[in-house]
Parts: C-alpha cells; structure tokens; sequence
C-alpha cells in the first residue's frame, strides 16, 4: 500500500469502501514503515489517513479514542494505532496494528545497533555522531518548549515544573516526582477557584491544524458517530477481568520463564522487570521517561554510558515509529556488552527484542481490556487534574534531560576541559531551525550530520 493510494478525498455522498483485515494488515504495516516525525507527526499522519483519505473511522470517534490513549502510560501513537485496529476488527486488529506500527522501527534499530557497535568508533562514524548530538540536544529544548506552551497556562503550574526540575538536580526519584505531581494535579482540582483543569490543552501540536471543519468532514465513515457499536466494543465485566488475566498472565509468564532458565540476577531478567516499570511511567511521552531509563541503564546496570545513550537516541530519532524504541538501542548494548549467549551480536538481538516486549505489552493491556470500558464511559474528567500536574512535572524532567545532552554534546571531556565550541554553536542553530523556523526533524538531522561531517573534516 502507497501514500498515493485513496488520495482523492472521496465525497460525502460516496460509501466508504470496507476495510478487510488483510487490508488493513497492508495499511498497519506501511504507516509503520513511514512514521515519522514523532508522536505529532505520527498523530496527524493517522488521522489523514483514517479519517480524511479512507474514512475508516470518524472524527469524533477518532478523537475520543486519541484522548484516552493520552491519559494512559506509554507512546500514544502506538497506541492509538493498536485502539483503531481494535475498533475494526477487535483482538487480533488491535495486535496487529500495534505489532506493525512497532515492528519496522525495531528491526531497524538492531542494524543500526549493529553497525554501531561495528563501526561506532570510525572516525567517519565519529564524525556522523558528532553532529547528530546537537540535533538531539535540540530536539529535547524543543519538545520541553512545546509542551510549556501548551501546558504551563498557570502558577502552579510554573511551580511544578521548577520544582521537579531541583528534584531531579537533588536526585529524587522519577517514580517520586510524578506521584508527587499526580497528588498535586488532583488536589488542585478540588479547589473551587483554581481553574485547574480548564486551562489545560492535551491535545497533540498538530491535532488542531488535522481536524477538518465541521462543514467539511468527509461523511459518512465506516465507523461513524452513529454506527452501532460493534458486538466486542460493548463492555462487561467478565470480559474485562479475562482480558486483563491474560495480560497479567503474559507478563508472569514471560517474566518468569526468563527468570527460571537464565537466573533471577540475569541481565535479561533484569531487563523484563525495568522495562516494564519504565512502561508504566512513560506519562508525557518518550522525552519524559527517557531520564528515569538513562539514570537507571547507565548508573544502575552499567548497560551502556551516558555517551552511548545519547548516541542511542540520536539513532532512533533517525527511523520510523515511536521515539521510545530507542530502548531497543539499550537491550541491544546491554546484551551485546555482556555477550550474552556467548556471542555479543546474538546476545545484543535477544535482548533487544526482551526489551521491546516488555516495553509495549502494557500498552496492548490498557487498549484491549480497557477499550470496551472508555467506549461505554466517553469522559474521565477525574483524571484531568492529575494528568496535568503530571504533565508539568514532566517539562522540568525533560529540561534536565536537556542539561544532561548538553553536557555530553558541549563538554566531552569533562567539566575540567574547554568545551567543544563547534558542538554548542550547531546546537544552538539546530534549537533556533526547529524552534523559531520549525524545520522538519528529518531535514534537521540531514543539515545537523553534514555540517558534522565538514566540521570534522576541517577541524
């Protein structure tokens, strides 16, 4: 399947075509393969797809579903994809599309892990480096940048953000500062003058500019506002326990298989029960969770070094899918370090792989045994509060994440060497490109690795 395929908007008078599973096996598969730009992009791509050009779901059921997957852990995108594909064809689309939004990015994570564990230290490889950190280190000011505007609308607001930024300069725990921001957010909530949850915008920076007019919606869709429910979206008890089981169950199984025949101080046993915390703590998206992911891979397991972590993401910035696959970089320098299975390049595979499982598994549990559950309940206004105070929080995080890469970008050697100049001014150029010119991510590491690559060359 092709961009070009049902490119022209078909009218309102037309009958949307039906999807077939196979089909929409072909559509999952090709979105996961061209997904870039990140969770905005990734959003606004989806949305004119389904709801413009195919017209497979409607707006108001497209935007419900994007609502909920914003209150949840995890990357929404992903997500989002996984409850599209579980309205259309129930369990199995649900997994297919949420495997296939993934699948791609993952397996072309492990080659580049590969490579850069084969050719990382080539002065070419060097230099290619050198100049995607600045991009990276941009990249992190912008998404801190955009998500204040859009969130930091009050005082306290302001307030939270500082003070989980001093947190994470005092060394308190993530877990800490996001249960401390929830409480704040829900207690704010309560205040009768506050204005708490009015002022707060979660929709993504894009989902505004995708939303057509009301007057020219394309209309009908296959599932449209007033399509009756399909028989596996109705909700019921029974279902939701069953579903949750074997979501639990997975994990239990899963996780306790590894621990039995490899040991329960093994790296991939280790590797499972990290992961699966730091999937339960992705509120804000990948950026957010990333500093709880180093701190611990780097500090903690020793997986890899903080310069390794950056080089990471610079990586997965570079390819299709959600920014959080980037702990597939992790799995794959902690199990090749340690040449798991006796061999590095199989162990780095293995536990690549351990760690995408247990990375996105929640993230089919929420949608699957919670989808039934938000389609029969359209609003969940008690969460607002704490998500945004979460979401505050997050913005400090995220600065200190910045401070962290530029560190590693400006002083390579240390706090007692000269920084490298080049490094800070591409950083700085990189920040104004994205912030005030609002240069594509893709176009930016381009500019960002050729001027690395002249840079070297001269210097």
């Amino acid at each position: 399947m092709t961009a070009s395929q049902g490119s022209d908007t078909p009218q309102a008078s037309d009958t949307p075509e039906v999807p077939s599973f196979r089909a929409a096996i072909k559509f999952w598969f090709w979105l996961g393969c061209i997904s870039f730009g990140g969770p905005a992009g990734q959003i606004a791509l989806m949305h004119e797809e389904l709801v413009e050009r195919r017209r497979w779901i409607s707006e108001k059921r497209y935007l419900h579903a994007l609502h909920y997957c914003m209150l949840l852990p995890g990357p929404e995108a992903q997500q989002l994809a996984t409850y599209t594909g579980w309205l259309m064809h129930g369990t199995r689309g649900g997994i297919a599309a949420g495997a296939l939004f993934v699948l791609p990015s993952l397996v072309l994570l492990i080659v580049l892990s590969w490579a850069y564990t084969a050719w990382g230290q080539h002065p070419w490889g060097q230099a290619l480096l050198w100049g995607l950190k600045p991009a990276v280190t941009a990249l992190v000011f912008q998404a801190a940048h955009r998500l204040a505007l859009r969130t930091l609308k009050a005082r306290w607001l302001w307030t939270l953000a500082v003070l989980s930024l001093l947190g994470m300069l005092w060394g308190l725990s993530f877990v800490l500062i996001i249960a401390g921001a929830a409480a704040t957010g829900y207690w704010m909530t309560r205040q009768p003058s506050s204005g708490a949850v009015a002022a707060q915008d979660t929709r993504p920076a894009k989902s505004s500019e995708t939303s057509p007019p009301e007057a020219t919606r394309p209309a009908p869709a296959w599932l449209d506002d007033d399509t009756p429910a399909p028989a596996h979206t109705h909700y019921s008890h029974p279902r939701l326990v069953r579903a949750l089981a074997w979501g639990v169950g997975l994990w239990a199984v899963s996780l306790g298989l590894i621990a039995l025949v490899f040991g329960f101080g093994h790296t991939l046993t280790h590797m499972g029960g990290f992961f699966t915390q730091a999937a339960l703590l992705t509120f804000g998206g990948a950026y957010a969770v990333l500093p709880f992911v180093t701190q611990a891979a780097v500090g903690h397991y020793g997986w890899l070094t903080a310069a390794q972590m950056m080089d990471g993401l610079a990586l997965g910035e570079t390819t299709p899918g959600p920014l959080i696959m980037v702990v597939a970089f992790v799995g794959f320098l902690g199990g090749h370090s340690q040449a798991l299975f006796g061999h590095p390049v199989l162990g780095g595979i293995v536990a690549a792989c351990v760690v995408t499982w247990f990375t996105f598994l929640p993230s089919f549990v929420f949608i699957l045994a919670g989808g039934p559950l938000v389609e029969s309940t359209r609003h969940m206004p008690s969460l607002a509060g704490p998500l945004q105070g979460i979401t505050a929080a997050v913005i400090g995080v995220i600065v200190h994440l910045a401070g962290v890469f530029a560190r590693q970008t400006w002083l390579p050697g240390g706090w007692h060497m000269l920084p490298d100049l080049g490094a800070l001014a591409l950083t700085l150029l990189a920040t104004w490109l994205l912030i005030r010119k609002q240069l594509s991510v893709f176009k930016l590491l381009g500019l960002c690795t050729a001027l690395g690559l002249v840079w070297q060359l001269l210097f």
